[in-house]
């Protein structure tokens, strides 16, 4: 076939994708040219050559062996890359000229189903955003397992939205700003007439086969609809074969679930830790004891949406409650269950015809713990876990199915002979039997014609060219038999065919073609029938889920002992002997130090909690958090025991980060971020806020962290459960005026002029920072150490100010007006303002800034 033929399907091909990598298939390779075969090349590091395709012009060309695509597609794909598939669709032996070629799917980092380009437990999220006003539609798919979803949002809850999903590519209309929030992952602009509600609807309602939208409950979402209807349409142009997988459209409602914002899944690092980033130290890698992908992937869920429903908390605890007294079976099911695979993808593989042999037979395996599995739980004789017995669905015909037609170990690739399983098709093994008969028949060729010829150095060979063939050697060609015909001349010899030869060769060849046949086409109507089954084999791989979680939770507990927490409407939590999940396993068993936690919105509302760094205020603050987060997951959590009034959203600012993209700085972030939570927080909240106001001049900082504590507790539109963390030991004088704050304090020892943490939150405030001990600690030069001291006894003796005195003469101050540390005396003012700071040494300004203060206070 001519070059220049295929270089015009080819052009005609890349013109319909021209900002995509094309890869063409050409016989075993894709191939690609032009500008991708330069983009392939360089990011592949394969040799890029040419080729010669009509009027002596050369064109670059660069091609993938066709088995390696997947490892291949990992690269270009994470280094956001997509790449469409253009394969031979139709029969080189019948086509008469060009072979027919189409584009069969592209793949996107939103769109990936190959194994190795997927994290097991983790979903890959293709997610569209339509705005308007100040409302959004978000549907978002995973196109490896089928689960499709939508919901109509606010504009303030997007981000939180998309944090969560944590999708691999982003659908945005044209028009639609696809900066700040949104730009957390790829960002691939689509028409914009997707928006239209009533196209949208009509695309949805074609799609899905019905009248009406009401059984999904979406009618009253048009946005919602059109997010829904954006997915469709970008799968129909890049994943044709998924949309027969798309049977099922949930619509779900933020108010259901706590609301976890960006900032909150960072702080309490419950995928990642904040340092590397990295799984490992995180939330996750602690309590991921799932043995299945799909339970893995069912507890990202669970974390990343803990529920406000206290009827559906309570299901779950019961069926953690269950497997943790039954130690034998959940050990039991625990074996079962790491063999079970990955039911959810491998089916989706199936249903879409490009799942390989082995892939079916894991699937069978999976399937074959059905009765097993059911037996272990019905033994259980839990009523409170009857459900999920009943979750497990007899897919017996299957296994059956795939036992009879496929062997136990088959061959990656269909078509080579090792596939199907001998008996299950009389047509396939005839053609078996007449291709092992003729091998065996040319096999004993050599040794029969060496007898009949007495030539004890004829060979029987076989090239790609020539076929079969008889080698004679020069010196042995006066004994070659008269019905022997020449083929081929080489320098030591001949090459000779006979008929009989060239007739088993016909055999072999028509064999070989006819089994690929007979074999792809067993395989493919095999595969049709197992998605016969899909309802039945998906409710499977739902209830492993459910029967891994429960049961690993349990294992968590009784491995970490944790307890089941008692869950209520009201707005107390009681945490007795609380432990950080994490941290517990860093420090190793029996050294962490486990703290109580009492809120309530009647008396202990506001912690004000002081103690020096380096004590544990911020893992006491964080494991709060987590452990009622953990609460509201289903989970049991790390405490002697937990009374835990549901919460509406959990709040954190902690730590310190300058915004480099907006040119925010440290303060202005903290500010931005504290802003967003009074705004946003509401009496079922709980707040998290690590020493608010540092960012700026001490005192700035203090009047600000004494605003904001006095807001949260004087707004009856706030009102939430706080943990205040402070360094600020002034703030300690408000729980003499504001009748809802407690002060708590980390304890701390001192021995022979040293500081021992305790690691203890006891009642009561503390007006010691312990800042030179931790400096020391830290190496700085002992004579800094030594100054430090000296000036810190300086301030302190001089300082008698406290928060109760700013509070008390809060009503002779004007309102917005800010107490100045020189009110009263312009004198020192002027002489601040006149100081040349930058030409000053350390010890100079320090001298300085004490005599000013001794000014200021002098009568």
């Amino acid at each position: 076939m001519g070059t220049v033929p295929i270089r015009r399907q080819y052009l005609d091909i890349k013109r319909q994708y021209p900002d995509v990598l094309v890869f063409f298939r050409l016989g075993d390779f894709y191939e690609t040219f032009d500008e991708d075969a330069q983009i392939v090349s360089r990011e592949l590091a394969i040799t890029l050559t040419s080729r010669e395709m009509g009027r002596g012009r050369r064109y670059p060309m660069a091609g993938i062996p066709y088995h390696a695509l997947d490892g291949y597609l990992a690269k270009l794909i994470n280094r956001g890359y997509k790449v469409a598939i253009c394969e031979q669709v139709g029969d080189v032996a019948l086509s008469r000229g060009l072979v027919e070629r189409q584009v069969v799917r592209v793949v996107t980092p939103g769109t990936v189903v190959e194994p190795n380009l997927l994290d097991q437990k983790a979903n890959n999220y293709l997610v569209a955003v339509v705005p308007e006003g100040e409302e959004v539609g978000i549907a978002y798919i995973d196109v490896s397992t089928g689960e499709f979803s939508i919901a109509q949002v606010s504009q303030a809850e997007v981000s939180s939205e998309l944090e969560r999903l944590r999708p691999s590519e982003i659908l945005v209309p044209d028009g639609a700003d696809p900066s700040g929030s949104w730009a957390i992952a790829p960002v691939t602009t689509i028409d914009g007439s997707v928006a239209d509600p009533d196209e949208a609807r009509q695309l949805i309602l074609d799609h899905f086969g019905v009248a009406t939208l009401e059984p999904f409950g979406c009618e009253e979402q048009p946005l919602a609809i059109s997010a829904a209807a954006a997915i469709l349409e970008y799968l129909t142009a890049t994943q044709k074969g998924a949309l027969g997988l798309l049977n099922r459209l949930s619509t779900y409602s933020l108010r259901a679930y706590m609301v976890l914002d960006p900032q909150t899944r960072r702080n309490l690092e419950l995928f990642r830790n904040a340092r590397s980033g990295e799984i490992e130290g995180s939330l996750l890698s602690v309590i991921d004891l799932a043995r299945t992908p799909v339970g893995g992937r069912l507890l990202q869920r669970w974390i990343g949406q803990p529920l406000l429903d206290i009827e559906e908390l309570t299901r779950r605890q019961d069926a953690v409650q269950a497997f943790y007294d039954e130690t034998i079976t959940r050990a039991k099911l625990i074996k079962l269950l790491s063999q079970a695979g990955d039911l959810e993808r491998i089916l989706v593989r199936v249903q879409r015809g490009i799942a390989n042999p082995k892939e079916v037979i894991a699937l069978k395996r999976g399937l074959e713990l059905g009765p097993r599995l059911k037996e272990a739980l019905e033994s259980m004789a839990k009523k409170e876990i009857s459900w999920l017995a009943q979750s497990v669905p007899d897919c017996g015909d299957v296994v059956e199915l795939v036992s009879r037609a496929l062997v136990d170990d088959p061959s990656t690739s269909v078509g080579e002979g090792g596939v199907v399983r001998p008996g299950f098709h009389e047509g396939l093994d005839r053609v078996r039997t007449a291709s092992t008969n003729a091998r065996d028949f040319i096999a004993g060729l050599e040794r029969k014609e060496r007898q009949k010829t007495g030539i004890k150095s004829l060979r029987v060979g076989y090239n790609r060219v020539f076929g079969y063939y008889i080698e004679v050697s020069k010196s042995n060609l006066p004994q070659v038999p008269e019905e022997y015909i020449r083929k081929q001349t080489l320098v030591g010899g001949e090459r000779f065919v006979t008929p009989e030869l060239k007739e088993y060769e016909a055999l072999i060849l028509n064999a070989q073609e006819k089994i690929e046949e007979l074999e792809t086409s067993i395989f493919r109507q095999v595969c049709a029938q197992i998605g016969g089954a899909s309802t039945r084999i998906q409710s499977m791989a739902t209830g492993i889920a459910h029967v891994d979680l429960f049961s690993s939770l349990a294992e968590v507990a009784a491995r970490y002992n944790y307890v089941r927490p008692y869950l209520t409407e009201d707005g107390e939590l009681s945490i007795s002997d609380g432990r950080h999940p994490v941290v517990e396993r860093v420090v190793g068993e029996g050294s962490f130090v486990p703290n109580d936690t009492e809120l309530s919105d009647l008396n202990n509302q506001i912690i004000v909690l002081t103690g020096p760094n380096m004590s544990g205020k911020s893992t006491y603050l964080r494991q709060v958090a987590l452990i009622v987060l953990l609460a509201q997951m289903g989970s049991f959590v790390p405490a002697d025991s937990a009374r835990i009034g549901l919460v509406d959203r959990i709040f954190t600012r902690v730590g310190l980060q300058d915004d480099l993209v907006t040119g925010r700085s440290t303060f202005m972030v903290e500010m931005v971020e504290t802003a967003g939570i009074l705004h946003q927080a509401t009496p079922r909240s709980l707040i998290i806020l690590d020493e608010i106001g540092r960012g700026t001049s001490t005192y700035d900082g203090l009047s600000i962290a004494q605003a904001v504590v006095e807001y949260i507790h004087n707004d009856s539109r706030v009102g939430s459960k706080t943990l205040f963390a402070t360094h600020y030991h002034e703030l300690v004088g408000l729980a003499k005026v504001l009748p809802r704050v407690v002060n708590y304090n980390v304890a701390v020892a001192e021995e022979d002029g040293k500081a021992i943490f305790l690691h203890k939150v006891v009642p009561g405030g503390t007006d010691k920072s312990y800042g030179i001990h931790v400096a020391q600690l830290a190496g700085l030069p002992r004579s800094v150490i030594n100054r430090a001291q000296e000036v810190l006894a300086d301030l302190e003796g001089n300082s008698h100010r406290n928060s109760e005195d700013i509070s008390r003469r809060r009503s002779r101050v004007p309102p917005g007006e800010q107490l100045s540390f020189f009110q009263g005396r312009p004198e020192v003012l002027d002489e601040l303002q006149k100081l040349d700071v930058s030409s000053m040494t350390p010890l100079e300004a320090i001298t300085k800034l004490y005599e000013l203060q001794e000014k200021a206070r002098e009568e």
